[in-house]
């Protein structure tokens, strides 16, 4: 029991400290509201059940130990964050009132279109992201009865990090949709998606290196 409270500690960490998916999710909920958000969710989610099922069949330490396969996935998820980076930075438009109620009618004119973006987004940034295979690798490792069924172990394990994961995320698109009632300086609002374009670049950068 004290081995899995430290686990779901340490999980839970790693889930609310800030990074890609934060960035993701706040650019689209303010985009195309909280039903976006929540794409965005599905999206981190899907990538996780991925990495599971990827560590599941072992190959999480094939990909791990080959520098090859382990450097082109790292530095395709890098290019990617800095792709969305440097998209947010240069976008003519800004999240101001009227923006978002624009964007907004554009998205109930058009759901699908940005519901698949959003979900997509997370997804690619989450399969892309190598550093999500080091967690299968290293932290889970230490929480593992190696007498006992590995599989089943690692699955527990993975489904409370997703679990996390997605319950701050969904709490994350509340706030922001909440939040975002008080955003009316547009100035502000310039500054953030900006500054949001320079965060992910940085991500970026940092992922590559």
């Amino acid at each position: 029991m004290d081995s899995i409270l430290t686990y779901i500690s340490i999980a839970a960490m790693m889930v609310v400290i800030p990074g890609a998916d934060t960035m993701l999710l706040v650019k689209n909920t303010l985009s195309y509201g909280p039903r976006a958000g929540r794409f965005t969710v599905l999206g981190m989610a899907t990538g996780l059940s991925f990495w599971t099922l990827v560590a599941i069949l072992g190959l999480s330490v094939v990909i791990a130990k080959s520098v090859i396969l382990f450097s082109t996935i790292k530095y395709m998820g890098a290019a990617y964050l800095i792709y969305l980076g440097i998209k947010s930075f240069f976008a003519k438009s800004v999240f101001s009132l009227e923006e978002m109620q624009a964007q907004a009618n554009a998205a109930a004119n058009s759901p699908a279109r940005h519901y698949k973006e959003s979900f997509m987004q997370a997804l690619l940034s989450n399969v892309l992201n190598p550093k999500t295979v080091l967690v299968y690798i290293t932290v889970m490792p230490q929480f593992i009865n190696l007498n006992g069924n590995v599989d089943q172990q690692l699955i527990v394990l993975a489904s409370i990090l997703t679990s996390l994961a997605v319950l701050w995320f969904l709490t994350l698109v509340y706030v922001i949709d909440y939040a975002k009632k008080w955003l009316h300086n547009s100035k502000f609002q310039k500054v953030f998606q900006k500054s949001t374009g320079l965060i992910l670049v940085g991500i970026g950068v940092k992922t590559g290196i």
